[in-house]
């Protein structure tokens, strides 16, 4: 199974950019404990970020084509993205939305999330262990598809 890991603006910054919300983590070590922990589950694991909400956009439209899923941290997208809503619907793909932070006891603009109305699921203020939770839940899911085929197999 092929994962792609995409991650939002500003979490470039992650290690800097406010250590008491995010935690002293940089992106570096956010994509080493995915790739560490896909390795575990049996998944290849591709990460990527970008601050540019188009170059995401079209990332998750040719995911279709490499992926089997998508685990997305769309930052402050979330919050204002349709545009990345859509892609996640056009594509199909099983998608959860990671969040370091818990997007509820914050700001009320942060409770509101477009993208999670096309995700599989969402882990949210958990820090950055939620990518090795995303990571677990679609592992597992796979898993049991693949059973269930297994068994209704002739």
């Amino acid at each position: 199974m092929r994962v792609l890991v995409l991650n939002g603006p500003n979490l470039n910054m992650l290690g800097t950019r406010q250590p008491e919300v995010y935690g002293p983590q940089t992106l570096a070590d956010v994509e080493d404990r995915c790739t560490a922990r896909g390795r575990d589950l049996g998944l290849e694991v591709t990460c990527r970020q970008s601050n540019d909400e188009a170059k995401l956009i079209t990332w998750i439209q040719q995911a279709s084509a490499t992926f089997d899923a998508i685990v997305i941290n769309p930052a402050a997208f979330s919050h204002t993205s349709i545009a990345i809503m859509d892609a996640l619907l056009a594509v199909g793909l099983p998608a959860v939305e990671v969040h370091i932070s818990n997007i509820h006891r914050r700001e009320p603009f942060r409770h509101r999330s477009y993208v999670s109305q096309a995700a599989w699921g969402v882990i949210s203020g958990f820090g950055v262990h939620g990518y090795e939770l995303a990571l677990d839940a679609l592992a597992r899911r796979h898993a049991q598809a693949q059973t269930t085929e297994s068994q209704s197999a002739p």
